[in-house]
């Protein structure tokens, strides 16, 4: 079952533009659990774009999983840009992708702080030469930031493939 028809949408929309590219996409996933990658596989030929999807929920999974140093995690936390650069790129190089997107975040209830309050995600988008990296605020319940931060993952997703050569 859908989570939510305009992801579906932006699967689809991406796929396309994968496919058109001859590129293969990673993801790396904490706070959406594999929400894109459900998404992406719900669209049929699938398999020609989408190479692997990582769901790293724990800091010891992006570290082994991902290669993200322990110390960059203590330093910055888990939920922060330098945390989603490095998934984004980890996933690129535990893979045989040349895209990759990445999500960490609070998506709560509960977990929240001041400095990172329910709704913080981050955000990494890679294509082996660049990695931008954004943090957005979302509202609403667990599921509807969940589905938010997945939704705007794609949508990043879109505009590195549109700057793409």
């Amino acid at each position: 079952m859908s989570v939510s028809r305009l992801l579906d949408q932006l699967a689809i929309q991406a796929g396309v533009a994968l496919a058109d590219k001859s590129l293969m996409l990673a993801t790396a996933e904490s706070c959406t659990g594999g929400l894109v990658a459900a998404a992406i596989t719900d669209v049929s030929g699938s398999s020609g774009w989408f190479e692997r999807g990582f769901v790293t929920y724990s800091n010891e999974a992006k570290s082994t999983m991902l290669g993200v140093p322990a110390k960059l995690i203590r330093d910055h936390g888990a939920v922060s840009e330098e945390v989603a650069h490095a998934m984004a790129e980890g996933a690129l190089l535990n893979s045989r992708a040349q895209v990759s997107l990445s999500i960490t975040g609070v998506a709560g209830p509960n977990g929240g702080t001041s400095e990172k309050p329910v709704g913080m995600v981050c955000f990494g988008w890679s294509n082996r030469i660049t990695t931008l990296t954004e943090t957005q605020r979302f509202r609403g319940d667990r599921g509807q930031i969940r589905r938010q931060a997945a939704e705007h993952a794609m949508r990043g997703l879109l505009e590195l493939l549109r700057n793409e050569a």
